[in-house]
């Protein structure tokens, strides 16, 4: 068994019609790092599309996973894909959208509550901690009286568009740079100012 090997999950809704979503950002990043691997996501059993791949030479090897189910209901793939990979969940990197982080913004850390996000209150239910990696790509706040549910399944606006391939450069440069020297490594290069 490779002990230097990661379970990275994109976090997202299914299908064509939430693809381009704000809340579907997670599976945009991934997307980017199976292309940084030439790597194909795959169905797997445990109810995810999965790729695999070695980030670097000789470097970690990452699984890379979208659950198949709407993102309240991650926590049931997640698991099982812990379990099947042997996976313990402090290799746990869980990509997804974050409403208190500006536009623009990648913020990582371990551990914690999950901020009123379903899909990361539901893993942490389903695995039993909520101690894993997550790397929280900010999407801001709706403007005016927007509500959140609706932002969030909304399509990024034209402005943010132009921005947005660097947006996820910047997370999946993270999600790398946290299985090869660690998440405090990472945090000094993306919490500081640039």
């Amino acid at each position: 068994m490779d002990t230097n090997q990661w379970l990275v999950v994109g976090l997202g809704n299914p299908g064509p019609g939430y693809a381009g979503n704000r809340h579907n950002v997670g599976h945009m990043v991934l997307a980017e790092l199976a292309d940084r691997l030439s790597s194909s996501f795959k169905t797997h059993k445990a109810n995810a599309l999965v790729a695999e791949g070695r980030s670097g030479a000789g470097g970690p090897r990452l699984i890379l996973a979208k659950p198949s189910t709407y993102m309240n209901l991650s926590g049931g793939p997640v698991a099982a894909l812990l379990r099947f990979y042997k996976i313990p969940a402090e290799r746990l990197i869980v990509v997804h959208d974050e409403l208190d982080i500006p536009f623009d913004s990648v913020r990582l850390k371990s551990g914690g509550g999950h901020g009123g996000h379903n899909g990361i209150r539901d893993i942490a239910s389903a695995i039993g901690t909520p101690d894993f990696t997550r790397v929280r790509v900010g999407i801001g706040r709706p403007p005016g009286r927007q509500a959140a549910a609706d932002y969030v399944l909304h399509d990024f606006g034209s402005d943010e568009r132009k921005l947005l391939p660097n947006v996820l450069a910047d997370a999946a440069d993270a999600v790398e740079l946290i299985a090869s020297a660690g998440l405090e490594a990472a945090q000094l290069k993306f919490h500081s100012p640039r």
